[in-house]
């Protein structure tokens, strides 16, 4: 269903996304400056390193837990196993910082050890028992392989690439030193090739070309493996990362609901309660001038229902914002379409749901849009817009467009910061696109849920 309210001007059409005015610009294109690019470097620093320790950590695990699982028919194996997982938690520690420093790869911590109480016991407990010393044992394990494969593919591809791309500046090396016309591509008993004319030495120089711009690519493929086997085996398991994601949310639940009661209670305050205790006054001075002064009486009672009407006005308006009537008794639609007709600029509204969401999650769809009307009426100086809510799949999307000036930004301490805050915390998703010049774009994200009985 569609609702245009007042005419205006059509919406511009969807310019995309704007692009980065501070992004680095180069001139070379990034297959030619591959080689040269400190990224390159310190990639190929992570492969070269990789092999001595992994075969350091490899050696220390398959060590430890031999012994460990040796000394299983004794009491000593136990804490013998519980220093291997422990070693090579430490490990990945280290294996954490290095793949910061040179692959540019932020891993969080893995959970940490949950000890019931104190004591050398509980500490084995809670080791052997913590599923990322086990996942620390398993990276231990499967590096080696991985880095002997990766070691001797990158040095192989560096060295002849560099080798080649370089011989025209040292081929004279051979006939000098060696007693060979060049590098001999074939030979036996009656025949030799040398590498050793202009034309031979530019074609070996051009292949050399090719394997020194390909090298960088295919070290930064196989750091991809080494960037999977720590994000998933020395980073926190996705249950962590979901329990700390799930407490945050619930701290921004816990605020915004403090924050709306301080709104509320401001209001009612500075409001509704104030005019309440004005009006309780002036009744009581009428009453008194009831008898000595009936006309004055009189007007003093017309202003008090003046003001019993303005009170009740801003308790309707209050009861609005906490959650309106119209959104409770006709869904969406209808409380989308009455705060749009409150927007400055004129507003179409699209609605195309076959059922109604969840109370909380069409409370929270309400609000979104309501706030995002409230910015267009206060700093888009748009002369149309438009409102769009579709279900695709299990999510629910709410689109909001104007054709005003653009600029919004989801910058920290802004409204649509707060808002995209609350919508993460129902795994929501707030995306901005807002150009300078407009127009602006904003796409908000839930989840799709229908409760059981309304």
């Amino acid at each position: 269903m569609a609702t245009e309210y007042g005419q205006g001007p059509g919406l511009p059409a969807d310019t995309g996304h704007p692009g980065y005015a501070g992004e680095r610009r180069h001139r070379m294109p990034a297959a030619l400056r591959a080689p040269v690019e400190g990224r390159t470097w310190r990639e190929l620093g992570y492969v070269l390193l990789s092999l001595p320790i992994s075969i350091l950590l490899f050696t220390y695990a398959v060590t430890m837990v031999s012994l460990g699982a040796g000394l299983l028919v004794t009491f000593l194996g136990v804490p013998v196993l519980a220093a291997a997982l422990a070693g090579c938690r430490g490990f990945g520690a280290l294996e954490r910082a290095r793949a910061r420093g040179l692959l540019g790869l932020g891993v969080g911590e893995p959970e940490p050890l949950r000890m019931k109480r104190q004591g050398f016991m509980a500490w084995i407990g809670a080791v052997l028992k913590s599923g990322a010393s086990w996942r620390a044992l398993l990276y231990a394990v499967l590096q080696l392989p991985w880095a002997v494969l990766s070691f001797a593919v990158t040095v192989t591809l560096w060295s002849v690439g560099w080798s080649l791309v370089t011989y025209p500046l040292w081929f004279w090396v051979l006939p000098m030193y060696a007693g060979q016309a060049g590098i001999q591509l074939y030979g036996d008993e009656h025949h030799q090739i040398y590498l050793d004319n202009p034309f031979e030495i530019a074609v070996t120089a051009g292949v050399g070309l090719l394997f020194t711009l390909a090298t960088p690519w295919i070290v930064r493929a196989l750091t991809t493996v080494d960037r999977v086997m720590v994000h998933g085996l020395l980073g926190p398991s996705r249950l962590a990362t979901r329990v700390v994601e799930l407490e945050s949310d619930r701290g921004v639940v816990v605020d915004t609901a403090a924050a709306d009661l301080r709104r509320i209670e401001r209001d009612l305050h500075d409001g509704a309660q104030a005019r309440l205790v004005a009006l309780a006054m002036d009744l009581g001075l009428a009453k008194e001038k009831l008898r000595e002064d009936p006309r004055a009486a009189a007007q003093m009672v017309d202003e008090a229902h003046g003001e019993v009407k303005t009170a009740l006005q801003e308790l309707r308006d209050l009861a609005r914002g906490i959650h309106p009537a119209v959104l409770t008794d006709r869904g969406l639609d209808a409380a989308l379409s009455a705060v749009s007709s409150r927007c400055t600029v004129p507003v179409r509204v699209e609605v195309d749901l076959t059922e109604r969401p969840a109370p909380a999650i069409e409370g929270i769809a309400y609000f979104t849009v309501s706030e995002l009307l409230q910015n267009i009426s206060k700093h888009a100086r748009a002369t149309s817009a438009a409102v769009e809510v579709w279900r695709t799949e299990n999510r629910l999307m709410l689109q909001v467009v104007d054709n005003g000036v653009g600029g919004a930004e989801v910058s920290g301490g802004s409204g649509l910061a707060g808002l995209a805050e609350r919508l993460d915390a129902v795994d929501g998703i707030l995306v901005v696109d807002s150009p300078a010049g407009g127009p602006t774009r904003v796409t908000a994200e839930l989840p799709w849920r229908v409760e059981r009985t309304r």
